[in-house]
């Protein structure tokens, strides 16, 4: 269990890394290129070294720290977000989570976020996945922690269908995809029917290209999660689904990070290559974390 507990946060890291120099570019699915590669000259994300993750983990390491610490409340979260904003240190954050920021810098004290549909706030859930035992208690938890910069019931929904499939592979539950299609139903029924759609367009046999136009790859969860659920039906060789997920284009960065933490959950740190996880940005900072005791 303790492999899989590292192999879901540095397969989050890991993927996220990977799919940041294509976040909000086209598909690049006929030129794959396996590793972690520098961004583009004028991208957001420029400042960026290969192999360096974006905001996505960044969230996931403050939540998990703070839960590592025996020291998470919401308002610790908000207040240690809101200096990363202030500081300057998010690296290219969800448009959601800028804004909510904003409102409690201007403000200064914590308050609900915005009412967006958008995928900021889920990789504040993989902490929670691995840190209660009680599945129900870990999809609330999630879901408070995303009100803090989410507060439309769709993204509660879709932290909480994550937060399941995690639960899930990580206990090797029979068809975790099925148990978070079920919950996402439960929660939201438009999200779980595209995450329905998305399944019966891989079982189908649908060339993932011609999926990728159907399904989407914005920042919204309607799109995020039925294209990583497609995927991850789809490509069962570890290389290749963080290498697919991470050239999905749009909010692949954040479709990887999903991809990445189920394949850690589902399979352990043996899943990923050493050349990945030797190479991946700031190191010490994900085996400090993936090092400390994760139930409270």
């Amino acid at each position: 269990m303790l492999k899989k507990f590292k192999g879901c946060v540095l397969g989050a890291a890991i993927g996220d890394a990977l799919g940041m120099p294509n976040e909000s570019a086209s598909p690049n699915l006929n030129k794959m290129q396996y590793g972690y590669r520098r961004p583009y000259k004028g991208h957001p994300n420029e400042g960026l070294n290969a192999g360096q993750y974006t905001d996505d983990t960044q969230l996931m390491i403050l939540v998990g720290t703070l839960l590592a610490d025996r020291k998470y409340t919401e308002d610790r979260y908000a207040s240690a977000l809101r200096e990363l904003y202030i500081r300057g240190a998010l690296r290219f954050p969800d448009g959601s989570i800028s804004a909510a920021c904003e409102r409690m810098a201007k403000e200064n004290v914590p308050q609900k976020g915005v009412k967006s549909t958008t995928s900021g706030c889920l990789a504040a859930g993989v902490p929670f996945a691995l840190s209660f035992p009680d599945m129900n208690e870990a999809c609330e938890r999630a879901v408070r922690a995303c009100n803090i910069t989410h507060s439309h019931p769709a993204a509660h929904a879709a932290i909480s269908t994550f937060v399941t499939l995690l639960y899930h592979a990580l206990n090797e539950s029979p068809d975790p995809v099925e148990r978070a299609v079920q919950k996402a139903l439960a929660e939201d029924e438009v999200l779980g029917g595209k995450i329905r759609i998305a399944l019966n367009l891989e079982r189908d046999g649908m060339e993932t290209e011609t999926a990728l136009l159907k399904i989407g790859n914005d920042v919204s969860v309607y799109q995020t999660l039925p294209i990583a659920f497609f995927l991850i039906k789809r490509y069962t060789h570890p290389p290749d689904l963080l290498t697919v997920s991470a050239n999905t284009g749009g909010n692949t960065d954040t479709i990887a990070l999903i991809c990445g933490a189920y394949l850690g959950a589902a399979k352990g740190m043996d899943a990923f290559p050493e050349d990945l996880i030797k190479a991946l940005g700031d190191p010490d900072r994900i085996e400090l974390l993936v090092q400390r005791p994760h139930m409270p």
